[in-house]
């Protein structure tokens, strides 16, 4: 009886670990797996049918629950190793070559080690797989079958696993994520990406950009009278920064400090709140949904926009004779689908060079991110116009350790960016994980501190700036029934700019109409025709009463 339940929790443990974040090991959960209930009723099944597993069954099985063991790993651990679920589409073109990459810096005896140490893992794996479904086959399932109680159980876990594939929450702490769906959601992304009468169905038209694109010449962005533009979005800063009991309060003082350093770099504010296409992570999806004007708030379809070669605003501003930047800190490996967006000039974590303290899971905060940004890639009269795409890092989960802020930008450039004391205490702190608020809405200061900071400094040529959160922090710290709203922020040393987001929704200040203007592919049209030559003279009326709201804020 000791080794048919060794085998059984062999069996089911192979198929409910989870990640040991942020490492590539995992760590066992204590959750029934769907796919070993699936095996279970069919072994059953087989031992009622047919009397006895012949040994090329008890193979064949194993093999095919191999394929299952490794999906369940690569589905656990790449969003903590690279912050975002795999895709077969990009992923499967990219590992030849990262195979081989690999090898090349390697001596070739190391290589050929670590490929007989796979190969030997795997063999392992898979024998072990082969003896626990000998065992379960050949002595567990003859002795179910015998035992009304035990065909009782197995009734009971399938109906658990059927109410956790049906969405039913009370499952969701006994049963782990099924595998079998992730096989099944990349392949139908690649039939679908094949087949460009697919793609036509599945993905609706970015209308607002569509059109900006066939604009004549200087009409789709001639309010910005070739102005930089700084897209940021700022990492789990959601609407709880507004709306929670304890975050509000503690981070009003901080939303003021933001604005007057705003107005003291001779710039005013327009907020308002949007919809997020994402709750707690996965950010990709807000970032795409508004470069491309399209709803992603369907993970599928974000993965199919990315085979194709859709315009976005970085196709616009290229158009209109911008040069377009992306500044990734977060990311310190290949980022395959970086194809796809089509940055100029691209930046991450490798290429900033960061010789700094590392702090926290992310290493170089976020000011060092941008001031290093700005000391490589310098503005000046003869540089083209330029749109910027950051999404920052620093506020990211578990919010923990806070770096400090440092006051004197170019000293954050150095080798000792921090004092000791400073760098110290942000170094002691760990990680409250049955209370993360405080340090959360510490971090949220730490990010509205630097944007502010950066406000300051001096401006080679004149930038406005969209400053915006990509979605809600996780639940611990949101709360239950929360919305997906984040804040947005449009900054401008331009009145009568600003003044054209008032029919939209958008209010004077740091602090947004509570109602939200839509979702976050809806700020991709209102910012269009925001930035369009003739915005004003198509809608005089609206911005002469925006531009006396716009002054009233500013009385204030």
């Amino acid at each position: 009886m000791l080794v048919v339940t060794a085998a059984l929790l062999l069996l089911n443990g192979a198929l409910s670990f989870s990640t040991w974040w942020p490492t590539p090991g995992v760590v066992p959960e204590a959750r029934l797996a769907p796919e070993f209930i699936l095996l279970w009723c069919l072994l059953l099944a087989l031992v009622a049918w047919r009397g006895r597993l012949s040994e090329r069954a008890v193979a064949s099985l194993a093999g095919l629950y191999m394929l299952l063991v490794l999906g369940r790993y690569i589905d656990v651990t790449a969003p903590a190793l690279f912050g975002r679920a795999v895709n077969l589409y990009w992923d499967g073109a990219q590992l030849p070559r990262f195979l081989w990459v690999t090898a090349q810096s390697h001596p070739a005896w190391l290589s050929v080690l670590a490929a007989a140490a796979v190969l030997l893992l795997v063999w392992g794996i898979f024998s072990g797989l082969r003896w626990g479904i000998r065992i379960a086959g050949h002595q567990a399932a003859p002795l179910a079958l015998r035992k009304p109680w035990a065909l009782g159980l197995t009734a009971f876990a399938l109906a658990i696993a059927v109410a956790n594939y049906a969405g039913v929450r009370a499952t969701w702490s006994f049963v782990s994520k099924p595998v079998i769906p992730v096989y099944w959601q990349q392949a139908r992304l690649l039939a679908i990406a094949l087949s460009p009468q697919a793609v036509q169905a599945a993905l609706p038209t970015a209308t607002a950009l569509e059109a900006a694109l066939r604009a004549p010449p200087g009409q789709a962005l001639g309010a910005l009278a070739e102005r930089d533009v700084y897209l940021i979005f700022m990492e789990s800063v959601g609407a709880v920064t507004y709306d929670h009991p304890v975050a509000a309060p503690s981070l009003r003082a901080t939303h003021q400090r933001f604005e007057q350093a705003v107005r003291d770099s001779g710039r005013q504010v327009m907020s308002a709140f949007l919809k997020a296409p994402t709750f707690g992570g996965a950010s990709d999806l807000s970032h795409l949904s508004l470069l491309s004007g399209i709803d992603l708030s369907d993970p599928n379809r974000h993965d199919l926009l990315l085979t194709t070669q859709r315009p976005t605003l970085l196709t616009l501003f290229k158009a209109q004779g911008y040069e377009t930047h992306g500044l990734y800190p977060a990311l310190s490996w290949d980022w395959p689908e970086q194809s796809f967006y089509g940055f100029d000039q691209f930046e991450d974590g490798r290429t900033l060079d960061y010789k700094g303290p590392a702090l926290g899971h992310w290493s170089r905060p976020d000011q060092y991110a941008l001031a290093r940004y700005e000391q490589k890639h310098p503005r000046g009269a003869k540089t083209p116009p330029r749109l910027l795409f950051f999404p920052t890092i620093t506020c990211h989960f578990p919010f923990s350790p806070v770096p400090p802020y440092q006051e004197d930008w170019a000293r954050v450039l150095t080798a000792e960016p921090f004092d000791p004391a400073a760098v110290q205490a942000s170094l002691a702190e760990k990680v409250n994980w049955l209370n993360m608020m405080p340090d959360y809405v510490r971090m949220v200061d730490y990010t509205y501190r630097v944007l502010g900071g950066f406000m300051r400094q001096p401006e080679p040529r004149e930038t406005i700036f969209v400053l915006l959160g990509d979605h809600q922090p996780t639940a611990n710290i949101s709360g239950e029934g929360a919305t997906w709203d984040v804040p947005v922020h449009i900054i401008s040393r331009d009145p009568a700019l600003l003044a054209r987001l008032a029919p939209f929704g958008f209010a004077p200040g740091m602090s947004p109409p509570r109602q939200p203007l839509g979702g976050m592919h809806d700020l991709t049209a209102v910012l269009l025709r925001v930035f369009a030559a003739n915005e004003v003279q198509a809608g005089a009326p609206r911005d002469e009463r925006a531009a006396a709201s716009l002054a009233t804020g500013r009385q204030r």
